[in-house]
């Protein structure tokens, strides 16, 4: 091998490293920007889960206020059939 081409072999190495070294900056810049992406995802996510689970427990307390509300008008509904039985059998034909 020629001194020629030693020479012209390294210039070729060295064109090409300087092309990788730019690719490894694009990657990394790549892999930074995705790493914020995910951070800022996550975080929106959580966000979303504290008013999913917010929203789940206010759901939860007025269920249970209806529930109670229906049986405050179950028990007024069946005092209101009693009394009108009772109405019904003291009535003269």
């Amino acid at each position: 091998m020629s001194l020629e081409d030693l020479e012209r072999r390294i210039s070729a190495m060295e064109a090409e490293l300087a092309v990788v070294r730019q690719e490894a900056a694009a990657a990394r810049a790549l892999a930074a920007g995705a790493d914020r992406d995910v951070a800022e995802y996550r975080a929106e996510l959580r966000g979303h889960t504290r008013v999913l689970s917010a929203l789940r427990e206010t759901q939860l307390d007025h269920y249970a206020e209806h529930k109670a509300d229906a049986a405050e008008i179950k028990a007024g509904v069946a005092q209101i059939v009693r009394l009108l039985e009772g109405l019904g059998g003291t009535q003269e034909s």
